[in-house]
């Protein structure tokens, strides 16, 4: 493990809270822009996670953890790399260190949500759940501790009674985790019922690791000295913001709040820069604007259903557009040098043609791929063996197929591992001068069209037989040998 120089303190900080919906990347880099030390991720669960890949996009200059549904679930980038602390809802202690081992590299710390009453987290034993099972915690916290290099946190809610928080607390620290953020409220409790501070002091009291205090935005924090007064009402070393920050996240500017107007046109320029998602972006801007929803520009926010439309309803239009043509511009410069590269590559010897496969023109079970396995059956040879790779630019996949020690591939790249598959087998049957069982090719893999005909007749036979009087009994057909008797390759 490579070991980050530049540990986080949790000593005398300001940080963004996590919010669900609300901390993704343009949220953060503006809450860093305005003075924020530390910068938390929405809650991110570790089921989710682990079917994500990591994926360098060279276009925005992100990191990116993409979903098999090519959804993005998490992104970061270098402005927050030491700042950015990742919360993760886990109930299982090897699953959150998989998910450590999978971002620890890009993330400055690791948290784990035990604090969220909320039905989506709580449900699978996570967030407020883990209040009632210390010993699971415990397990959790000294995992992660134990298992990665990075600083490992979490934030929890007070329990019904003094003593049992203070007894839970005390436990957290002997795991060595590095702080532990509270929210002073019992996980019953919502916004309005008032934080207990005095709870989170005797916490910061009876423990020696940094007490972050969260859970003052209603009652106590409205402008930046707030910040101060809070930490000091609480004794925590750390003061932890959310709604407050949501609200506007000029809050963490030591000159004073900037005009919501101006707050909402710099986070809107961050969401088209790192292509945040328009629904996002247009929640995050409605918690912005509250009771500002009903003016002609709340009704144009509310009415916008693209990225586009949004920037048209706060005059940011000229900026989408040439923000949009620049990044297509790099886009196209890196996937015309990529391009260039893939040509240049040391695969001399594989045989190329810019071909792709469209299901469409084949018939129902017949393949490209079905086709050359069976010509390399009935030439005695070994079977193709596809080698396929994902271009990180645009997750565009290529694939080369070996066959007799010969490889073959499409110069086109694909949007699934399949399709590059099929394309890489319909470049192999050209150059040899074989049919690849295209609709209307009347030499369509006469060895398929042949081993169907002969199942086709034996099942006839043997009903046949089964209908005559005394007739023999069913069996099963018997196949051709060496033929695939396996289900046929679909595409």
């Amino acid at each position: 493990m490579t070991v980050n120089n530049l540990m986080l303190c949790y000593q005398g900080k300001v940080i963004l809270a996590p919010m669900v919906r609300v901390g993704t990347l343009p949220m953060r880099l503006l809450a860093l822009d305005y003075g924020a030390d530390i910068v938390y991720c929405e809650e991110l669960i570790d089921i989710k996670m682990l079917q994500c890949k990591r994926v360098v996009n060279e276009v925005l200059d992100t990191i990116d953890f993409v979903a098999p549904n090519e959804r993005v679930v998490f992104r970061t980038c270098d402005r927050e790399r030491n700042k950015v602390v990742f919360q993760m809802g886990s109930a299982d202690a090897e699953r959150a260190l998989a998910v450590a081992k999978l971002i620890e590299n890009d993330v400055a710390g690791v948290d784990i949500n035990m604090g969220c009453p909320k039905e989506y987290s709580t449900k699978g034993g996570m967030g407020a759940a883990l209040l009632s099972d210390p010993d699971k915690i415990e397990k959790i916290l000294s995992t992660l501790v134990k298992g990665i290099c990075k600083p490992v946190t979490c934030k929890i809610r007070i329990l019904p009674s003094l003593e049992d928080t203070l007894n839970l607390v005390k436990r957290i620290e002997r795991t060595g985790v590095a702080a532990i953020a509270v929210h002073g409220r019992k996980k019953e409790e919502r916004p309005q019922h008032p934080v207990h501070c005095d709870i989170i002091k005797a916490i910061a009291e009876a423990v020696s690791i940094p007490v972050i205090a969260n859970g003052g935005s209603h009652d106590h924090i409205k402008v930046y000295s707030d910040l101060e007064a809070f930490r000091q009402e609480t004794s925590a070393s750390s003061v932890m913001v959310a709604r407050a920050a949501m609200w506007n996240p000029s809050i963490f500017r030591k000159e004073g709040l900037q005009p919501l107007e101006k707050i909402m046109q710099e986070y809107i320029k961050y969401a088209v820069r790192y292509d945040n998602h328009y629904t996002n972006t247009k929640y995050c801007l409605c918690q912005m604007l509250r009771e500002q929803l009903e003016t002609p520009q709340g009704k144009k926010l509310h009415a916008a259903q693209s990225s586009q439309e949004i920037c048209d309803a706060f005059e940011l239009a000229s900026f989408y557009e040439k923000t949009i043509a620049e990044l297509a511009a790099k886009a196209a410069t890196l996937q015309n040098d990529a391009q260039e590269e893939d040509d240049q590559a040391g695969d001399a010897d594989v045989i190329k043609m810019a071909v792709k496969f469209d299901k469409r023109q084949y018939p129902p079970q017949i393949t490209p791929k079905m086709c050359l396995l069976e010509w390399c059956r009935k030439e005695k040879l070994a079977q193709p063996v596809y080698e396929t790779i994902q271009r990180p630019l645009d997750r565009l996949f290529c694939s080369v197929v070996t066959v007799s020690e010969h490889k073959y591939r499409s110069a086109l790249w694909d949007k699934s591992k399949k399709l590059a598959e099929q394309a890489a087998a319909i470049v192999c049957l050209r150059s040899l001068g074989l049919p690849e069982g295209k609709l209307g090719d009347d030499a369509q893999s006469p060895r398929i069209h042949k081993r169907k005909v002969e199942e086709r007749e034996l099942w006839k036979d043997q009903e046949n037989e089964k209908a005559l009087p005394g007739g023999a009994p069913h069996k099963k057909p018997h196949l051709t040998p060496g033929t695939n008797n396996s289900a046929p390759d679909r595409p």
